[in-house]
């Protein structure tokens, strides 16, 4: 048995806790947090569970070989570092740090001391996500074109990062995941509403130099809540509804073909309406997937779905459509 600690039992540490409980192969031993009321609420749901205020009373426990990090971003190094120095796997909430340098000191970190890292990018878990890799990887999108998503709601405002640094990192996971390129070019837009000056609406552009570009919108000052994405190929365009309850996915056989008619200055567009298939997918929850391939990983050494070099990644973008936000939109190159 992998006996687990988890620190942090805000807004996602309970999901996390209660996943790990089902998962076989693994026993959480202890939460934290800085607020009794919320330890007090995991007692009760988990009685067995040890509770505590003190982070260093996992992180230097011996018995737990294995941490989960649900803390906010800026706390992210600082923890996972201890708990690597400390001989401890490591699952850290999205995003994996708050710039690239500590990303890359984690991975280091981890790497001499053969412990797993990995970031809980959930929606990689997800089985509607597997089916769309599986029809990527077989081509039958044909060339990929676009990915268009837009992950918009109302709240919940964040006090330490702003509303790119919350939602994307989900998309973001999800391309680096599914489009084996990195981007050429990075620019994103945004606006502040609250008195913080962290963007609560903002639009991220990413441009790939095989002619891939990538949108996300994202929003927490929306009224509706949307989770939707678009991949559109030459051949066929997938539409990807994680609020669906039983069509998640659905594959439209839809396209065009364009030609110029140089003599008449015209350009000819044909349209291809095809058929409409909806594939079933299981509804299974993706974080206990999530939670599984973590144990799995430490048990067998194998590097996990959701590994610290997406989690690199992500916060290498982000890093740079941060600048592009202050540059006033900037296209800045992937480097």
């Amino acid at each position: 048995m992998i006996k687990i600690g988890i620190i942090g039992y805000g807004y996602w540490g309970p999901n996390l806790l209660r996943n790990f409980f089902s998962v076989n192969g693994c026993s959480v031993i202890k939460v934290c947090d800085l607020r009794k009321k919320r330890l007090e609420l995991a007692k009760k749901q988990f009685p067995s569970v040890g509770i505590t205020l003190q982070a260093g009373e996992i992180i230097n426990n011996d018995e737990i070989e294995a941490v989960v990090i649900a803390t906010p971003v800026s706390s992210h190094y600082s923890l996972a570092r201890r708990c690597l120095l400390a001989d401890k796997h490591v699952l850290v909430e999205k995003p994996m740090a708050k710039s690239s340098r500590e990303a890359s000191a984690l991975i280091s970190l981890a790497r001499k001391k053969e412990k797993i890292l990995m970031v809980d990018y959930t929606f990689l878990y997800s089985l509607a996500v597997r089916k769309i890799k599986k029809l990527i990887d077989r081509n039958e999108l044909g060339k990929i074109q676009y990915f268009d998503s837009t992950r918009i709601n109302l709240g919940l405002f964040q006090s330490d990062i702003n509303v790119l640094w919350d939602l994307a990192p989900h998309d973001i996971s999800m391309l680096c995941h599914l489009i084996h390129e990195n981007p050429r070019s990075i620019q994103a837009t945004g606006i502040s509403h609250t008195v913080n000056k962290l963007e609560n609406i903002a639009y991220l552009t990413l441009k790939y130099k095989s002619g891939i570009i990538a949108h996300i919108s994202c929003s927490w000052s929306s009224p509706v809540k949307i989770r939707m994405t678009l991949i559109g190929g030459d051949k066929k365009i997938i539409r990807y509804d994680d609020l669906e309850p039983t069509e998640k996915i659905k594959i439209y056989d839809t396209g065009y073909n364009i030609r110029s008619e140089e003599k008449k200055r015209k350009l000819l567009v044909s349209y291809r309406v095809g058929d409409i298939y909806i594939p079933k997918i299981d509804n299974q929850e993706p974080l206990k997937e999530m939670a599984e391939d973590f144990i799995k990983s430490i048990k067998s050494h194998n590097e996990p779905i959701a590994n610290c070099k997406i989690g690199l990644k992500v916060v290498k973008i982000l890093e740079i459509a941060q600048r592009s936000l202050k540059s006033k939109s900037k296209e800045i190159p992937y480097q």
